[in-house]
């Protein structure tokens, strides 16, 4: 059955982004830490060992804090949650939304409310009652919810779950509603806090979690590793999305294509990444492939996934690759939100016209503008995306 192509006859313009991640909260803060060739990587005991996660700065986490003290109803909410609110509190803000206008909301989340999950379950096992408000606090639909409850806004609101590429999945589930005349404004973005001994566990399980304290412990792009080399990071990050070319747009998307591989294993993808290389021409079809200027790759920084990638994107472009980059070997693997806070890497570099390439990584050939980007993004069950920007 052929794949079914989309164009996108209206402009979508990124009016507004917003993060909260281990690179800060600020735009300025967040390009200068860019910048920097330090990863943001601290070791905490967790799964019973000391490990290697991505925390937010303390200044994200003041936010965060006082957030949770602002309102007697936020104190019992998760983590995801709250840093859901704090970056879409900013991003309507700098869009110049308010709760007069009606927009919807698609806010996903791989894993939703970990922490608190874990402790409701850990709590239930010892004692055998559950609290009252265990289920309300733990679905994965109260984040879109207590984020409409926070900006008081009457437009639909939608999560859900698509592993690894569910930020993506919000943005194409708000370009859908845009181009359907359903509203003209969406807000999407993803959320995880996934630092906990449980989801630290499923990954040693997995075999994939860095056992490396050196300088690099993520080596996401290094093609020649041989060992995985995968650390979680938190955080959230949302985008405002508006039908139409607007004067206030940081970036415009382009072009979106999707594609799911046919799976050999729950966790596998092809030794040339299908599903990435479906995607990838999806979003291409209209386009000279010597437009795109750099790629924001998924690679997790685990041996098959960065390869595989790689061998998609060698599939796709020939001999003359774009630039290739990730932000996960600074911030680690932040799940469901690691796609939006790749979006924000990517119109970062076309706003400064800098390309900020992996520094353990072969330097390449560096392209005298900036002008379009490709941001790809998959998650466990070969769930692709990818999304072409442009300034």
């Amino acid at each position: 059955m052929c794949q079914k192509t989309i164009t996108l006859s209206k402009i979508i313009s990124i009016t507004a982004l917003a993060s909260i991640s281990p690179l800060g909260n600020d735009p300025k803060a967040i390009w200068e830490n860019y910048q920097n060739t330090n990863h943001c990587f601290t070791s905490h005991f967790l799964d019973h060992k000391q490990t290697l996660v991505a925390k937010l700065d303390e200044d994200s986490n003041a936010i965060v804090d006082a957030l949770k003290q602002s309102d007697i109803k936020y104190k019992s909410l998760d983590k995801s949650v709250l840093y859901a609110m704090a970056a879409s509190r900013v991003a309507i803000q700098n869009a110049g939304w308010t709760s007069n206008d009606v927009f919807g909301i698609n806010i996903g989340s791989s894993r939703g409310a970990t922490d608190l999950f874990e402790k409701h379950y850990q709590e239930y096992l010892e004692t055998g009652k559950a609290q009252t408000l265990a289920s309300p606090t733990t679905t994965l639909g109260n984040i879109s919810s207590w984020v409409a409850h926070d900006l008081q806004s009457s437009g639909p609101e939608i999560s859900h779950s698509i592993t690894c590429s569910t930020a993506l999945h919000a943005l194409l589930n708000g370009v859908a509603w845009l181009r359907a005349g359903m509203t003209d404004k969406f807000l999407v973005g993803g959320s995880e806090a996934p630092l906990t001994d449980f989801t630290i566990g499923q990954m040693r399980a997995l075999k994939i979690y860095s056992r490396d304290e050196d300088v690099y412990p993520n080596r996401a792009l290094d093609l020649e590793k041989t060992q995985n080399t995968l650390i979680l990071g938190e955080g959230a990050a949302v985008c405002c999305l508006e039908i139409g070319k607007k004067e206030n747009a940081l970036a415009f998307v382009e072009s979106i294509g999707y594609a799911t591989e046919i799976l050999e294993h729950n966790i596998s993808i092809s030794a040339e990444a299908i599903c990435f290389q479906k995607s990838m021409k999806m979003a291409l079809r209209n386009i000279d492939l010597s437009e795109v200027d750099a790629i924001v790759m998924h690679a997790p920084g685990t041996k098959a996934g960065d390869l595989t990638e790689y061998k998609a994107i060698q599939k796709v472009f020939g001999t003359n690759l774009p630039m290739l980059t990730t932000n996960k070997w600074k911030i680690g693997h932040t799940f469901g939100a690691s796609g939006i806070l790749s979006i924000e890497m990517a119109i970062l570099m076309m706003q400064h016209q800098e390309f900020i390439g992996v520094p353990f990584a072969e330097a390449q050939k560096s392209r005298k503008q900036i002008r379009k980007v490709l941001v790809n993004a998959v998650g466990f069950g070969g769930n692709a995306v990818s999304v072409l920007l442009s300034i």
